[in-house]
């Protein structure tokens, strides 16, 4: 071998050292750990969004209470990836209280919402959002009462990140409630909600424009067509791996709505959908209040009842374990023969 030239042991400790000073170089780089929690109608579409948010070719089953997946991602090249710990509540309503489980003290100042919201059934639409966003903030409220005590930096931090989105000098600083954390709103099977009557559409829309605004949360209409797919995942990256979000809106009632958080306004949006004495005859101490009313007018609630969880998972064959099952129907047999014989 000529002399000067490298054998190949010299080139493969030359590799070696090569990959230490490029891991040495990311020591100083942190890594950020993020987690978000879907919840929403049941059969609305959130597992296929988290799937295609992961670029996972799967097909969805169906969410049974609460369900974990987690997603990788590099904000630049060469640097270590970020991790995003992705939840997703099952039962639609009635399976709010299991939101405790992936909310703690420990994460809560690295957590976000996402709502995902039926626009093919308007009749559950304000009960659904209503009943899950309020557990949500009572819990996380109290989490801050908690941490207010104990490190009241971090319960600070949380409060006033709230308005962030929101600038000081936004005509609607002092009438807007924020919700205590960072919430996307997504209408989900746009699809089908496009068939609606002009009206019915721009009620919808409108209602959706104000509750967001005023929780101070971003709004995208999606379907499972690519590009509306794409809006809704440029808005949940930058929740989970911190990505800059899109600055374009779109408010065209005659078309999906892409509105990030703290770019629209009550004047933008207008009044209500209601005549003034229609209005005037209503009884409302909060703004939400008065929308609430004015959309359940016009799409009166479906019964709690309605919204109820029923299956029964042990029946599922998605789950099913054959020696598990089996004992199962041994205990059920047997426990049936004891009443018969008292």
């Amino acid at each position: 071998m000529p002399a000067g030239s490298d054998t190949l042991w010299d080139i493969a400790i030359a590799e070696v050292e090569k990959r230490e000073n490029a891991e040495g170089d990311d020591e100083g780089v942190e890594i950020s750990e993020k987690s978000v929690l879907f919840m929403g109608n049941k059969n609305g579409g959130k597992t296929t969004i988290i799937l295609r948010c992961l670029d996972r070719e799967e097909s969805p089953k169906p969410t049974l209470a609460l369900e974990y997946t987690f997603g990788r991602r590099a904000r630049r090249h060469n640097r270590p990836k970020d991790i995003a710990h992705f939840w997703e509540l099952g039962g639609g309503t009635s399976l709010v209280e299991l939101i405790r489980i992936p909310i703690t003290s420990s994460n809560v100042k690295a957590f976000a919402i996402v709502l995902v919201l039926d626009l093919s059934k308007p009749d559950e639409l304000w009960t659904t959002m209503e009943s899950l966003l309020q557990v949500t903030r009572n819990h996380v409220n109290k989490i801050l009462t908690k941490l207010g005590k104990t490190n009241p930096e971090v319960a600070t931090e949380i409060k006033q990140r709230m308005w962030n989105n929101l600038q000081k000098d936004h005509p609607d600083y002092e009438l807007v409630d924020p919700f205590p954390l960072p919430l996307v709103i997504i209408g989900s099977k746009y699809d089908i909600f496009h068939e609606f009557d002009s009206e019915v559409r721009k009620i919808i829309s409108k209602t959706l424009r104000f509750v967001s605004h005023y929780y101070g949360a971003s709004l995208v209409f999606t379907s499972k067509s690519e590009a509306l797919l794409l809006k809704a995942r440029i808005l949940i990256n930058n929740l989970a791996f911190g990505f800059d979000k899109s600055k374009s809106v779109s408010v065209d009632h005659s078309r999906p709505l892409f509105i990030p958080a703290g770019l629209d306004s009550l004047n933008q949006i207008g009044a209500p959908p209601a005549s003034d004495s229609d209005i005037g005859k209503l009884h409302a101490n909060t703004p939400l209040e008065l929308w609430k009313k004015v959309f359940e007018k016009t799409f009166p609630p479906k019964g709690s009842c309605d919204l109820q969880y029923t299956r029964d998972p042990a029946q599922d064959l998605q789950y099913a374990e054959y020696e598990v099952d089996v004992m199962r129907a041994q205990k059920k047999q047997l426990c049936s023969r004891i009443i018969s014989l008292k």
